[in-house]
């Protein structure tokens, strides 16, 4: 037992997880416009998301205590490590023009984390903060495949992406309800500027916005209308119930794999009704 618990801590802390939700999302769209891309891609954006995540994470850790790291956290260095030497080998086998797309979110978040202004990143300026990670979380879950596809930028696209935007944004809520007792004064996360329930009536706007938009769609699927609703419900649902003081893996486990849950409902809708 005490083994499985360190792997599942792992598991979360390695930022496993959240690069399965990020995969999911990619996934979702490629079922949304009958997209394929290479194994190639998928897995520079499986180990690309992981080393990405834990560099924001744990980076400044490192440096600073790096002679004193827990075991767990020396491991989590080297998986880093070994997952960023496999993110460069796949570099070399997705062509330029997805690279450059994927580059442009990668430098997004590159300078989220890393302090070049004044000694500030894009974290630290006030209120930035969930709008970089929704702009990163959507244009490569929805523009990265869709260059490796090389498909025409369509009104569809742009709503699909302004969608993700706006529920990654939900998503993210719950994290920063959670970090209300921890979070410095400047960061200025939307709860602390709003208030914990004013927050939460904005991301359920945020919600009944995206469903909304799927209705401009020049093509709406079944499918994909069904899972947006049921999920959105969901999602809605984890953001009422989010508090201050969570159970340890609220967020980090149960919220965070909304993602993957909507891939699945996504998958047995299409798998049904075709």
């Amino acid at each position: 037992m005490k083994y499985l618990n360190w792997l599942f801590s792992f598991y979360i802390n390695a930022s496993i997880h959240v690069t399965f939700a990020v995969l999911s999302l990619v996934g979702i769209t490629l079922l949304e416009y009958d997209l394929k891309i290479s194994f190639s891609l998928w897995a520079l954006l499986l180990f690309g998301t992981i080393s990405a995540y834990n560099f924001v994470k744990y980076a400044s850790v490192a440096g600073l205590h790096h002679r004193s790291l827990t075991n767990s956290l020396k491991v989590i260095q080297v998986f880093s490590f070994i997952c960023f030497g496999l993110l460069l080998f796949f570099m070399f086998h997705v062509a330029l023009d997805t690279l450059l797309v994927l580059g442009a979110f990668g430098l997004l978040t590159f300078l989220y984390a890393v302090p070049l202004l004044k000694r500030k990143n894009l974290r630290t300026f006030g209120g930035l903060k969930i709008f970089v990670v929704a702009l990163v979380w959507a244009g490569v879950t929805v523009f990265v495949p869709m260059a490796e596809a090389k498909m025409q930028i369509t009104t569809d696209c742009w709503l699909s992406f302004f969608q993700r935007f706006l529920m990654v944004i939900v998503l993210t809520l719950p994290f920063e309800i959670r970090d209300l007792l921890y979070d410095a004064v400047y960061l200025k996360t939307l709860p602390q500027q709003l208030g914990e329930r004013k927050a939460k009536l904005l991301g359920i706007f945020f919600l009944t916005v995206t469903i909304i938009l799927e209705g401009f769609k020049d093509e709406i699927s079944i499918a994909h209308l069904v899972s947006l609703i049921a999920i959105c419900i969901l999602m809605g649902g984890f953001l009422v119930l989010s508090e201050k003081k969570q159970t340890r893996y609220f967020a980090s486990f149960w919220v965070e794999g909304i993602p993957i849950i909507w891939f699945g409902i996504l998958s047995l809708l299409l798998h049904f009704l075709l």
